[in-house]
């Protein structure tokens, strides 16, 4: 069994009663906001109210590992401790950002972490820290297939002191937040190294960099998530400084491994919050109406249908322990078959929840009177985001395969 230490158990409550009294009470007033926004991708008011009354409660940068603790009022948390925390904030799809633990700033922010050098971490971090910038992970590229991160194809040449980057993303997180300041793109600088994995270098290339065109805002299902957004966008001729790289040139792959492991575990933890608040909310709803004269709980059909939906939360959340468990002893990369385990399960598992408690909530459960319609739309992108389950399915079945054939 797993147990949270202290320290997570105290911000676990204080976390619980902040979304009682601050968030829950807020998400009319959130959606009201969103509608009414003079500039679509505009930072919202609303938000920074909550933020402010987050630091005060000491509820901030929770995401936080502990071999960066520097940088955390609280001293940093295991990835164990972490989980039950990131999976209350995902019961609103909104509210991590209140805490600044909201994608992909909390990946990218361990990136400046890890890779950047001091007055890059001055520059950008500090202010990410504060949650002053927000910013974008610039690596999906439509006309190739980027769940093969080799295939990317933005050049990226030197011409004297500068980078120059020319190409096209698209599916930029956050690209079109208009507090969005630094892009961290990938792109190739080597492409006839015979090693593939060293073709590709990441710079940090500011958001008002001239050449760079947000193209359009693009939807998943429909949502736009607004104001963050997803973007495409064009880089013509788009000039930085050569210290602008991260940790050097040709290592543009390396860091892309250290940074999407961690945010996987964060969409799962988050997932498994959305498919408890369903099966919270589909319990009250099949007990509060009535079919061919008596609660649709009374019919044999909900209730498997609920029990299912119980097991398969249980399942998922015990799942993400365990993987986190075993980062937290032996790190990311000793868990790489745990963390593609998790990723190509959890969102599923959560999708299929959300789709049952969708069907007891009837009609309703596809309008946005509820959250489920969002939430299952998070769930589907979530199996491609940071990689496509067929991707990880394939490099964890070739190591299994080798695991036992090998006995």
């Amino acid at each position: 069994m797993y147990s949270h230490s202290e320290k997570s158990q105290q911000l676990l409550s204080k976390l619980s009663q902040f979304m009682s009294e601050h968030i829950y009470p807020n998400e009319i007033r959130y959606a009201q906001a969103l509608h009414n926004a003079p500039r679509r991708f505009a930072p919202l008011p609303l938000m920074d109210e909550l933020k402010v009354k987050a630091k005060k409660a000491g509820l901030w940068n929770l995401f936080i590992p502990e071999e960066h603790a520097q940088y955390s009022e609280h001293g940093g948390l295991s990835f164990v401790d972490y989980a039950p925390l990131a999976e209350v904030m995902g019961r609103v799809i909104w509210s991590p950002e209140v805490f600044n633990c909201n994608a992909p700033d909390t990946g990218n922010m361990e990136v400046l972490m890890n890779y950047a050098t001091r007055k890059q971490q001055d520059t950008w971090l500090i202010p990410m820290l504060s949650g002053d910038i927000r910013s974008s992970y610039a690596m999906t590229e439509p006309q190739v297939a980027s769940s093969d991160a080799t295939n990317i194809e933005l050049s990226i040449n030197t011409d004297g002191q500068e980078w120059v980057l020319n190409g096209r993303k698209w599916f930029i997180t956050g690209a079109m937040y208009e507090r969005t300041k630094i892009f961290i793109v990938m792109g190739k600088s080597d492409p006839d190294n015979t090693n593939r994995h060293k073709q590709q270098t990441q710079v940090l290339v500011p958001k008002n960099t001239p050449g760079i065109t947000l193209v359009r805002p693009l939807t998943t299902l429909g949502y736009d998530d607004a104001p963050i957004g997803h973007a495409e966008i064009v880089f013509d001729n788009v000039r930085v400084p050569l210290e602008n790289v991260l940790l050097g040139e040709g290592r543009g792959f390396e860091i892309a491994q250290g940074r999407l492991g961690p945010g996987r575990m964060h969409h799962c933890m988050r997932l498994i919050g959305s498919a408890q608040r369903a099966l919270e909310l589909a319990c009250k709803r099949v007990s509060t109406r009535v079919t061919f004269g008596r609660p649709i709980s009374k019919h044999q059909s909900i209730r498997e249908n609920i029990s299912r939906c119980f097991s398969e939360v249980e399942m998922a959340r015990l799942l993400v322990l365990k993987t986190s468990n075993k980062i937290d002893a032996e790190g990311v990369s000793a868990s790489v078959d745990m963390i593609a385990a998790t990723k190509t399960t959890v969102p599923l598992l959560v999708q299929n929840i959300i789709d049952r408690c969708m069907q007891m909530h009837g009609a309703g459960g596809l309008t946005e009177d509820y959250f489920m319609a969002e939430a299952f739309n998070y769930a589907r992108w979530c199996r491609l985001a940071d990689g496509p389950d067929e991707v990880h399915q394939m490099a964890l079945g070739k190591s299994i395969i080798d695991r036992y054939a090998a006995k």
